[in-house]
């Protein structure tokens, strides 16, 4: 039996904004559907929000996104972190993690998904990874972009 997962973000208003901006950083195919598009009268406040979104792009990345009902939008709050002993320690309960195998690949995501983003850790060099970063996106969302590297341990 093969399994698979994919993230799944809950956003308050942000959904398609979100998914159209990880469609422009990863590539792939973009599904937005409403839940106007379901059935829901038209004239009703979340008729327009986001209840089934995805982007899958051919390379393997995949997120899952929709707007919780009845919610109003809420202001994209940056990670709280901080460094000690040189490790960041944070409040978050999970993280996006995107992994690729060369520098070059995964800094081009990188410097796509930093803009405006809060940068937690600047990608570069680091001693598990030749590249390793993390931020949290214009949309309150904490992700971590490494480069895969067998453990020499």
């Amino acid at each position: 039996m093969a399994l698979s997962t994919t993230t799944h973000l809950n956003f308050r208003g942000e959904a398609r904004a979100a998914l159209e901006f990880y469609q422009s950083v990863f590539g792939g195919h973009l599904t937005a559907i409403a839940y106007g598009d379901f059935g829901m009268p038209r004239e009703l406040p979340d008729a327009d929000k986001i209840v089934f979104g995805q982007v899958t792009a051919g390379n393997g990345f995949s997120v899952m996104a929709y707007d919780v009902p009845g919610q109003a939008p809420a202001a994209a709050a940056p990670a709280v972190t901080t460094r000690e002993h040189g490790m960041t320690l944070t409040g978050e309960r999970f993280f996006v993690s995107v992994r690729g195998e060369t520098v070059e690949e995964v800094g081009a995501l990188w410097d796509r998904l930093a803009d405006g983003a809060d940068i937690v850790e600047k990608y570069g060099p680091s001693q598990w990874a030749p590249g390793f970063g993390m931020l949290t996106d214009r949309f309150g969302v904490t992700w971590i972009l490494d480069v895969a590297a067998p453990y020499a341990g």
